[in-house]
């Protein structure tokens, strides 16, 4: 059964996600049957490689509002993440451009690391402060998973994977995703946001029961 899940690494709720599906895939009884593909999703295609402003202040500025509030809203993400076992430490967080970090992922997925670089990626950004725009960072990541630093540099400075990143985020528009994370099962089913552990583990045994029925 394939399970097709579009995540930006930018997304503090595709982080808790990938965390409840994870709890949800582990209570699944047929979890080695699952096929997980990580799709391309950018929250913000337009954004520069690499910005310095403070994230309670880009938070402020895009959703207008005072920066105590905006302090207030992470402060509650972070203690949402604290529950998954995630550490948000957004005031170390470097905004920027993810379409690298997307095509990192598809170079790692041909070299069987997929699910070790988006997790990675997703710890660098939300807890060491790494700049998912930063080709020079992304490269010193690469050992972390396993992945030869010469040929990732190699891979950023090409425009390899691009087409494949604007393939999963055409097939997102085509399936009227707006918003991440979104879990796509069969092509039949979708479930829209961080779900609770327990809502994501009942779609998987309601799909595969139904596709079990077809068989």
């Amino acid at each position: 059964m394939k399970i097709e899940i579009w995540s930006d690494i930018a997304c503090p709720w595709c982080y808790i996600g990938k965390r409840r599906f994870e709890e949800a895939w582990r209570a699944f009884p047929e979890r080695d049957a699952l096929d997980i593909i990580w799709r391309s999703f950018e929250l913000d295609p337009s954004a520069p490689a690499v910005q310095h402003t403070p994230t309670v202040e880009l938070l402020a500025t895009k959703y207008r509002m005072p920066v105590e509030r905006a302090q207030g809203l992470m402060d509650q993400m972070t203690a949402t993440g604290a529950a998954d076992g995630i550490t948000f430490r957004f005031d170390r967080s470097i905004s920027g451009n993810t379409f690298d970090a997307h095509r990192l992922i598809h170079f790692a997925a041909g070299q069987s690391k997929r699910a070790e670089m988006v997790e990675r990626l997703f710890s660098a950004y939300f807890t060491d402060g790494v700049a998912m725009g930063d080709r020079t960072a992304l490269v010193r990541l690469a050992p972390d998973v396993g992945l030869n630093a010469g040929e990732v540099s190699a891979m950023l400075d090409s425009d390899a994977f691009a087409a494949d990143v604007r393939e999963d985020e055409a097939r997102a528009q085509q399936l009227g995703i707006s918003g991440v994370p979104f879990f796509a099962i069969d092509e039949k089913y979708g479930v829209s946001g961080a779900q609770p552990a327990s809502a994501l583990t009942d779609a998987l045994n309601q799909a595969w029961s139904e596709s079990a029925a077809e068989r």
